[in-house]
């Protein structure tokens, strides 16, 4: 009787492990602002990752597909109930988050005789008003955070922590600012979830310091050289400027091969 409750901590322990290590070869997510809304940026092997859920939000996720597809009907269900009984306006994403997707979430984590789902999410959202814009994170377990400016997923916090200290120093005006800053952002996040990847970087380290290595401009895009030779890149924007309700779109390949380096372009497809 008395050891039922360590035994349910115990369990719990031991699903946290079992997600960290699904969860490592999944493909980091990032999400920041910039002068007209907000760009939402990952690779993948096919399976999206990026996608519209209302008029204002935009959903990113790593983990199992069928699992993050899911959620993701759950979150259209929601919003566009919310929309059609009481108003577009009603739709926001700490509503959908609060009252909707985490506590489900939280729930199929705690039930330890029923599997989890092996997920990490990233919901943006544009505000109403310019400089209002924002996201909001939840982990496998069900709890979230609401972030301004930036927001990130990887397999493992020390990952994402490495992705915030350098997206955040990061200056972002324009889109293509916001572009190169995303898309190096993943590298790091990325090259610190799986750091022995490549062959020779423990030299390039012991030279120039492990910090600085992580996010050396030319290490990143070597990094991301490396990386496009199996994935795709996927760029999705909620974007002020576009007419009607809907404020999404994605960003297609002409337009993205104009703000990248040209031998990373071989990774873009008409789909991105």
């Amino acid at each position: 009787m008395y050891e039922e409750p360590y035994r349910w901590v115990e369990a719990i322990g031991n699903r946290r492990q079992y997600l960290d290590d699904q969860l490592e070869e999944g493909a980091p997510v990032v999400g920041v602002a910039y002068e007209r809304g907000i760009l939402l940026m990952t690779m993948s092997k096919g399976t999206p990752k990026l996608y519209e859920i209302y008029d204002r939000l935009a959903l990113g996720g790593m983990g199992h597909p069928a699992d993050l597809e899911k959620l993701r009907f759950n979150l259209l269900e929601m919003a566009h109930v919310e929309g059609f009984n009481r108003s577009a306006s009603d739709v926001t994403g700490s509503r959908l988050v609060k009252y909707g997707i985490a506590p489900v979430i939280k729930q199929a984590f705690e039930e330890v005789f029923k599997a989890p789902f092996i997920v990490k999410m990233l919901l943006a959202e544009l505000g109403r008003k310019s400089g209002k814009d924002g996201f909001l994170t939840i982990n496998y377990d069900g709890t979230f955070e609401e972030k301004r400016q930036y927001a990130v997923l990887a397999a493992t916090p020390a990952a994402e922590q490495k992705m915030i200290e350098y997206v955040r120093k990061q200056s972002i005006g324009s889109l293509k600012d916001a572009v190169d800053a995303a898309i190096r952002t993943w590298a790091v996040g990325d090259r610190a979830q799986r750091p022995t990847l490549e062959d020779g970087e423990g030299h390039d380290e012991a030279k120039t310091g492990p910090d600085q290595s992580m996010t050396d401009v030319e290490t990143l895009y070597a990094h991301l050289r490396r990386c496009i030779a199996e994935k795709t890149i996927e760029c999705a924007l909620l974007d002020h400027h576009v007419q009607g309700p809907s404020k999404y779109r994605t960003l297609g390949a002409d337009e993205l091969r104009t703000m990248l380096p040209a031998d990373l372009n071989p990774s873009l497809t008409e789909s991105c």
